[in-house]
C-alpha cells in the first residue's frame, strides 16, 4: 500500500511539473516566419481640398521580377472605397491595413490600387478624375527592404494631391496621376 502512495505522489508531481513547464502560446509564436504589416494613408493638400480617391487595395512586390505571376501579394485592406484626401493631412491618417501577417521576405515595392470612382468637387460640380487613359491606377514606390520574422512594420503612404491632379488639354479631362511617397518604419520587436 505504501508503494502505491509513492507511485501516486510521483505521478502527481510529474503532472504538475509538465503543466508548469509547458510552452505558452507566445513562446510558440516566436518561432514563426511571419512579419506584421500596417499601412496608413496621408495626404498633402494645398489648393485642391475636395479630391476623392477610391482605394481598392494595397499590394507588396515580393519578387525581383515585377512581371512574375506571384510577384505581388495583396494585403487585407480594411478602409477601401472613395476617401476625401483632405481628411488625412498633418496628424490624421487613414488606416488601410492593420497588422496583416505576411511571410518574412524581401520586398521591393509597395503600391496602391485605385478604383474608377475618383473625382473632384469644384463649386459643387463633380469632375471625374481619369486614371486609365492618362493617369495611373497603380501608383507605387520602391521600398527595397527585408521583412524580418516576428517584427512589425508600419508603412505610411503620403499622396501629394496638388501634384497628382492635372488637366489634359488634348483630351479635355481631369487626370489623376498620384505622386506618392512612402515611409517604412519597424515599429515593434
Amino acid at each position: 500500500m505504501k508503494s502505491l502512495q509513492t507511485i501516486k505522489s510521483v505521478i502527481f508531481t510529474l503532472i504538475i511539473l509538465v503543466c508548469f513547464s509547458s510552452c505558452s502560446k507566445d513562446d510558440i509564436n516566436t518561432e514563426s516566419e511571419f512579419s506584421g504589416v500596417s499601412v496608413k494613408l496621408k495626404s498633402t493638400v494645398g489648393t485642391l481640398d475636395k479630391v476623392y480617391i477610391e482605394v481598392e487595395s494595397v499590394q507588396l512586390r515580393v519578387k525581383e521580377n515585377a512581371n512574375a505571376a506571384d510577384a505581388w501579394i495583396t494585403l487585407n485592406t480594411i478602409n477601401d472605397g472613395a476617401q476625401k484626401a483632405s481628411d488625412f493631412v498633418q496628424d490624421s491618417e487613414l488606416l488601410l491595413v492593420d497588422d496583416f501577417e505576411v511571410s518574412s521576405t524581401s520586398i521591393y515595392e509597395i503600391r496602391l490600387v485605385l478604383g474608377d470612382n475618383n473625382f473632384m468637387d469644384m463649386n459643387n460640380i463633380l469632375y471625374s478624375l481619369d486614371i486609365t487613359e492618362s493617369g495611373n491606377a497603380t501608383p507605387s514606390n520602391l521600398v527595397q527592404s527585408e521583412l524580418l520574422a516576428n517584427r512589425f512594420y508600419d508603412f505610411t503612404i503620403e499622396i501629394d494631391i496638388d501634384e497628382s491632379v492635372s488637366f489634359n488639354e488634348d483630351e479635355n479631362m481631369m487626370v489623376l496621376n498620384p505622386k506618392i511617397y512612402t515611409e517604412l518604419r519597424q515599429t515593434k520587436y
